[in-house]
């Protein structure tokens, strides 16, 4: 018999089994420790760890929203996907396969990266329950280049990968990108709310650009170096001048009321030993997002 004392710290909040509500989980953690493609600092793949252990020490009644969002949908964390090392194709694949059974399982998916790649295939499996779905891409980098570093499966790559699956796409809190890129954004009138506007005006100003992009069912990506390394330093390509919290919650907060969120991801944390404060804001997070996403579907609640 497990000691209540004492949470699992590779499970979603800890919550021991006992305690958890009666009948199927509705929402599906699916950790994802894969960084293969990591081009400045590494250390993405203990990510997942690193947010499920940090969740387990957050209250699990959420202030803002008032409500229990655990015992509201039920919530399983599954095991991780190993990546496969014969390269980032066969790892994209098995990320797509298994992100696809808890789909078709009925699970709200919640995926915890990991680099940026991991985005495209999950987007992939999330779509064929939600076919019409766009992206939300909440970043420091517009992720648009067609290759880097000799691959198409790089985490520089993956929205150009969900624009070639025919996803529309918003992005915010980008500050950083090529010249091919910025073309890429003009000529496919890709909606880009750039650092400077997303962080120095008022929300209100600018978000109903972003929802007039989207359709009503969408797929939210959070990279982690969107906010401000101030509060977010434990990225692997951390860029100044991005959002902070309140700003960013904002944000998936107004995302949420008028559109219907049917899966997400939170990528590219990687921990810093002893620095334990980007890891806990990772986790509230999830949290928070999955309590915005509840209130967007009721269909999700049990």
């Amino acid at each position: 018999m497990s000691d209540e004392r004492y949470a699992p710290y590779q499970e979603f909040l800890g919550v021991p089994q006992e305690l958890k509500p009666e009948g199927e989980a509705r929402v599906a953690i699916l950790p994802v420790p894969y960084d293969l493609t990591t081009s400045y600092q590494p250390g993405a793949r203990r990510g997942p760890l690193a947010i499920l252990e940090a969740s387990t020490h957050l209250e699990t009644y959420d202030e803002e929203l008032g409500r229990e969002t655990w015992e509201e949908v039920g919530i399983e964390t599954v095991p991780a996907v190993v990546p496969d090392t014969s390269g980032p194709a066969a790892t994209v694949r098995r990320i797509e396969e298994v992100a696809r059974e808890l789909v078709d399982a009925g699970k709200f998916l919640v995926s915890l990266g990991g680099e940026h790649s991991i985005t495209a295939p999950l987007v992939r499996a999330v779509r064929t329950a939600h076919p019409g779905l766009g992206v939300l891409q909440l970043d420091a980098h517009a992720d648009l280049r067609d290759e880097f570093e000799g691959s198409p499966l790089n985490h520089a790559c993956v929205m150009h990968r969900v624009l070639d699956d025919g996803v529309a796409l918003a992005q915010v809190g980008i500050r950083s990108l090529t010249a091919d890129e910025r073309t890429l954004i003009r000529e496919r009138r890709i909606c880009t709310v750039f650092a400077p506007e997303a962080v120095g005006a008022p929300v209100a100003g600018w978000i109903g650009r972003v929802l007039a992009a989207l359709p009503d069912e969408v797929y939210v990506t959070v990279d982690l170096d969107a906010f401000d390394p101030a509060i977010m330093p434990a990225t692997g390509t951390p860029e100044p001048g991005g959002l902070d919290w309140y700003r960013t919650l904002e944000v998936l907060r107004e995302v949420a009321r008028s559109k219907r969120v049917v899966g997400f991801d939170v990528v590219e944390l990687s921990p810093i030993p002893g620095n334990v404060a980007p890891d806990f804001l990772a986790a509230k997070l999830v949290y928070r997002l999955l309590g915005y996403a509840l209130a967007s579907d009721p269909s999700a609640a049990r």
